[in-house]
């Protein structure tokens, strides 16, 4: 006899669970997983651990209609300080009105990527959309969003966000660029750059733009001039002492932020050092604090509120089920001239 084989059924990545289903695999009451999907904080770890890797397997299917999101935006930022946060906050705040949308704002104290009691929170609320800024998420945070139907957008991103990840940066590579172009237009050779951390997209991109322009310049990099900040005042001033110290010291900095910027420009004074007559300086953000430096900051201009604003109308039209026309958004830079850049002293 001959015996008839019934088709396969479908791979079960392919078929989404109900909270039944994913119950019954897990081995535990469908309120504990109805707990997991709506992020709620009291389901143990391993269990909650469980249920996840599950839903990250088959997916997750609601039998009933889904609840409307509440209208609020989470908007996450690895520290709240300075008019770096204040502009974005603003850019993001101008299009949440125009869609009657309410912001949470969180900060990471630092850190580049939130706790687990964040991804709850927010599961929690049921927002619209998550815009997060200088940090990301981790790939299980991604998929708790993703599974939940809450989209996720990057505003310079530290490192590379993947196709998948919608995105919004700056022109960083001709940033650096300009910002050494214009030294070596000036005529100076020995010019010396402090970065931001090698692990953060920005700042690589802002020394290749240094390191092109030297290069076709026919000007050689002088592995002693370069130095790894970390984006701040203080690291600013360190390495700016550092090379002014030196037996054959550089007649210009670039200053991979404002905030280091400042630093050199504190490293100078307490050398007793003339900015732009013994030291030119370029920053990178163009803050409202470089046209009030005395003298005032030559720097690259980041659209800072124009990022924040086309992150929210990304995320916002993925919440309502538009399509992306693309999902890395970069927006140009522009130098910004003012007085703190001369030739260098005969």
């Amino acid at each position: 006899m001959t015996q008839i084989e019934e088709p396969a059924p479908p791979p079960a990545a392919s078929r989404s669970l109900t909270i039944a289903q994913l119950a019954d695999l897990a081995g535990v009451s469908t309120a504990t997983v109805s707990k997991v999907v709506n992020g709620r904080s009291e389901v143990a770890p391993d269990t909650r651990a469980l249920v996840e890797n599950l839903i990250r397997e088959h997916g997750y299917r609601r039998r009933k209609r889904r609840l409307a999101p509440a209208p609020l935006l989470e908007l996450v930022f690895h520290e709240l300080l300075g008019a770096y946060a204040l502009q974005i906050i603003n850019g993001v705040a101008q299009v949440a009105r125009e869609h009657r949308l309410a912001v949470v704002l969180s900060e990471l104290q630092g850190r580049h990527t939130p706790g687990r009691g964040w991804i709850e929170d927010v599961l929690a609320r049921r927002s619209t959309g998550v815009i997060t800024v200088f940090s990301g998420l981790t790939d299980t945070q991604r998929v708790q969003l993703e599974t939940r139907d809450i989209p996720l957008v990057v505003v310079d991103p530290t490192g590379d966000p993947g196709h998948r990840v919608p995105s919004v940066g700056a022109g960083n590579w001709n940033g650096g660029l300009s910002a050494t172009r214009h030294l070596l237009s000036l005529g100076h050779r020995r010019i010396a750059v402090i970065t931001g951390p090698a692990r953060m997209l920005s700042s690589r991109a802002r020394l290749d733009g240094y390191r092109a322009a030297m290069d076709a310049a026919g000007v050689p990099v002088d592995p002693e001039l370069v130095r790894e900040g970390d984006f701040n005042v203080e690291d600013g001033l360190a390495h700016a002492l550092d090379l002014l110290r030196l037996p054959d010291r550089p007649t210009a900095i670039f200053a991979c932020n404002d905030d280091q910027a400042v630093g050199v420009y504190q490293a100078a004074d307490e050398l007793g050092l003339r900015i732009p007559a013994d030291l030119s300086v370029v920053g990178f953000d163009d803050l409202p604090e470089a046209g009030r430096a005395i003298p005032p900051l030559t720097t690259i201009r980041q659209p800072l509120a124009e990022m924040a604003r086309a992150a929210t109308r990304m995320v916002i039209a993925l919440a309502q089920g538009d399509p992306l026309p693309q999902n890395r958004v970069e927006l140009a830079t522009d130098l910004v001239v003012r007085r703190s850049t001369a030739p260098p002293a005969a």
